[in-house]
């Protein structure tokens, strides 16, 4: 049966944490941040509020298992290495509509199926724009650029070629991956040291049930409201429509979506498509019959065509 990301919040949202506990069997424990982790800003991130938020980790979604994030008060990123690194690295974004972040399901998961590959795999731990952070529109691109710049200023550290440095962001974290294809060099943050001399522009763009545009994402959708908040200054907006900013200076595009998704509906990805085609941007695009939202990296059934898509991702990522 499909997952919808919808279902899940209001399951999650009838029950509290020890609720969701009672009704089945506790799920394993998950060991999060993994012992190999770094900030991304020193002391307090830009426009932090006073107090900080709370950091709050849940065990919800997926049969209860699934760990969400909260209140992230100091960003940063998890490192995963393969056994045999081959220079490929990617980002990886979570989603949960900008209201969470998907730790487990679209973290966690994308590093088990893509280390075995080769690929290095960082996972972002970034900042929620509702929880009081000043600009809060920018607060996921200043943590996602940061990331990338950290990440290449230490590629050796990491074994990594930063020419084949990407990203494959889901959902709302698919919304912030289309922004660092288009907005990589938007200045949303004051240089901090020799870090941030270095581009934050992928080198593709894996985007799996993305939100590219807020005016089409459809009903089901909270990134919008979420993201910006009450400003609805139209300059904004077309800030954070990726879908609108694509330019031939745009990576290469890989996309991945359900058409039975009744969160996003696949219609995004069609534009995006369609956006990278007049643009002469590469773009592969893999769309399923079903699959609904938030199905991650794991989580397609067994007899579902799609469910081998991170390999046919790891193999695109070798010609992008």
């Amino acid at each position: 049966m499909p997952i919808d990301r919808r279902t899940l919040l209001g399951a999650a949202a009838s029950l509290p944490l020890a609720g969701v506990a009672q009704a089945q069997s506790a799920p394993p424990p998950l060991a999060w941040p993994p012992a190999e982790h770094f900030p991304l800003w020193p002391g307090n991130p830009p426009g932090a509020p006073s107090p900080l938020p709370t950091p709050r980790n849940e065990r919800a979604g997926y049969q209860g298992a699934e760990l969400w994030l909260r209140g992230i008060d100091r960003p940063y990123v998890a490192v995963y290495r393969p056994k045999k690194p081959d220079g490929r690295a990617v980002l990886s974004i979570p989603g949960g509509g900008y209201g969470f972040v998907s730790a487990s399901n679209e973290g966690i998961d994308v590093a088990a199926m893509l280390n075995p590959l080769g690929i290095t795999v960082f996972v972002l731990a970034y900042r929620l724009p509702g929880e009081g952070w000043a600009k809060r529109a920018d607060v996921p691109l200043q943590d996602a650029q940061r990331a990338m710049r950290l990440i290449r200023a230490n590629a050796g550290k990491y074994a990594i070629d930063p020419a084949r440095l990407g990203l494959l962001g889901f959902s709302a974290g698919g919304h912030l991956g289309a922004m660092m294809a288009v907005g990589h060099a938007d200045r949303v943050y004051a240089p901090l040291d020799a870090a941030d001399q270095q581009s934050a522009r992928p080198a593709f763009a894996g985007l799996v049930y993305p939100v590219v545009s807020f005016a089409t994402a459809g009903l089901n959708s909270r990134s919008s409201s979420m993201l910006l908040g009450d400003d609805k200054d139209p300059a904004l907006l077309a800030r954070y429509t990726p879908v609108d900013r694509v330019t031939a200076e745009t990576p290469p595009v890989w996309l991945l979506h359900a058409m039975d998704d009744a969160t996003v509906p696949v219609a995004q990805s069609l534009a995006m498509i369609d956006a990278c085609r007049r643009a002469n941007v590469p773009v592969e695009a893999h769309l399923l019959e079903k699959g609904g939202h938030g199905f991650g990296a794991m989580h397609l059934p067994a007899d579902s065509p799609g469910r081998s898509w991170p390999d046919v991702f790891a193999r695109w990522t070798r010609r992008a």
